[in-house]
């Protein structure tokens, strides 16, 4: 049997099976073993095995249930109440303080969880309601705490950083390195979009009343309440950049960290770590099959000869090697749409990486292209996760179509940074380039 049918049969039924309903996980991973039984026999099954042993023996998979547990733990400790009293202290008095403040604290949030939705139900529980008491446009706030909860898996330490290196085989340190510049360009842009809006349109986000704005020490009084999180970051990502811990004995640091603050905010107890145990033996669970299905998909994919098929159509597309990654970004973006974050990259990335190191491009910067087109799927309608969180916690007269409406502006800021990445890539290798060498 042709390549080309073989391929046709393999992408037909992982889309049957897909639009049946069933978990794309155990789809991805079931179709590839019985493509693999008829295609190399009952022998293929030992490589496939040999791939995952390999992987559950990483070093570098050890850091995933760490930095999902602190991500778990952080969840519960208060910080994000105190973080956004400090920032409605600081912010609150200019035209759209609020608003910048809650990116403030998403940033904050991402640079200590690593996941996406901890910040959009922590800010859409905490900053919503305030915004919309003190009159901001419905859209403008649901954008932004969408927007700045999906900062999690872009700003280090990430879940899906981790992932792509295991998958991709780069340095989890140098992808951490490469996101640090991205996420700042990302918060730069965004703050300075709300703050230009709220400054055209000010019925958008008023400032708050000269009763409600604080004296200067109340707002250093405040300050203290990013202590904590200053000191997770530091202990996580300090530790990395200033060598003392490869990136999975950072993850131990945050997980001390993070039992210190709940520790300080008295919210440590047997009942809240078992369970925050218990989510993330869930979670990390699902990553190993996820892990499983990545490797039986890539054994098939080989196995049928279908990577050269695919080398040979990209090089249809018009506008050469960067034609070629533009198409790859749309076509993550479009299923960004439609699939979870985790199955577009097990469908993609075995697929696009092998292309990409033959045309030559740096797989850190491309993975962070990736990423970032990751997180806005989680943003973008008609199942971006973040739409969902928040559908969960919006007061009764917020609709979905608001809140679909709302993302409209963020996703294109999201894209104008994957450009601006595009044209000036040293904004993503300069510091992996500088830190590791």
């Amino acid at each position: 049997m042709s390549v080309e049918v073989l391929t046709l049969l393999f992408f037909g039924a992982l889309v049957l099976f897909i639009l049946l309903g069933l978990p794309l996980v155990f789809v991805l991973g079931g179709v590839s073993v019985v493509f693999l039984y008829f295609t190399w026999g009952i022998e293929s099954f030992y490589m496939v095995s040999s791939q995952i042993y390999g992987s559950m023996g990483s070093f570098t998979l050890v850091a995933i249930p760490l930095y999902v547990f602190m991500a778990m733990i952080l969840e519960r400790t208060g910080v994000a109440r105190d973080l956004y009293h400090m920032m409605h202290l600081w912010f609150g008095g200019m035209r759209g303080g609020l608003a910048v403040g809650t990116l403030g604290i998403c940033a904050i949030f991402a640079a200590m969880v690593g996941v996406s939705g901890a910040a959009v139900v922590a800010m859409g529980t905490i900053a919503l309601p305030a915004m919309l008491q003190r009159g901001y446009d419905k859209r403008m706030a649901l954008g932004v705490i969408n927007t700045g909860g999906g900062w999690g898996i872009l700003i280090p330490p990430s879940i899906m950083m981790i992932l792509y290196a295991l998958i991709s085989g780069v340095s989890v340190g140098k992808m951490f390195a490469a996101g640090i510049l991205p996420g700042l360009l990302l918060i730069v842009i965004t703050v300075l979009y709300v703050i230009i809006r709220s400054f055209l349109q000010p019925e958008l986000a008023p400032a708050l009343p000269a009763s409600e704005r604080a004296s200067w020490p109340e707002k250093f009084r405040a300050v203290r309440s990013v202590v904590l999180p200053v000191l997770v970051v530091v202990m996580v990502m300090g530790s990395i950049i200033g060598g003392l811990t490869t990136p999975t004995e950072a993850a131990a640091m945050g997980v001390l960290g993070a039992l210190i603050s709940a520790a300080v905010y008295r919210q440590l107890s047997f009942s809240m770590v078992h369970e925050a145990s218990i989510r993330t033996l869930k979670l990390t669970g699902m990553i190993a099959w996820i892990l499983f299905a990545a490797h039986a998909f890539s054994a098939a994919y080989q196995s049928m000869g279908a990577q050269q098929l695919i080398e040979g159509l990209m090089q249809l597309i018009p506008g050469g090697p960067w034609g070629i990654i533009i198409a790859m970004m749309i076509i993550v973006f479009l299923l960004g749409m439609v699939l979870d974050p985790l199955g577009i990259m097990l469908i993609t990335l075995p697929v696009f990486l092998p292309i990409v190191d033959a045309l030559g491009f740096d797989p850190i910067w491309f993975g962070i292209l990736f990423v970032i087109n990751m997180e806005i799927g989680y943003m973008t309608p008609p199942l971006g996760f973040n739409l969902f969180y928040l559908k969960a916690i919006v007061p009764p007269g917020i609709t979905m179509k608001d809140i679909y409406a709302s993302v409209i502006p963020f996703v294109l800021l999201e894209v104008l940074a994957i450009i601006i990445m595009m044209i000036f890539p040293q904004i993503v290798t300069y510091l992996p380039n500088l830190l590791f060498q």
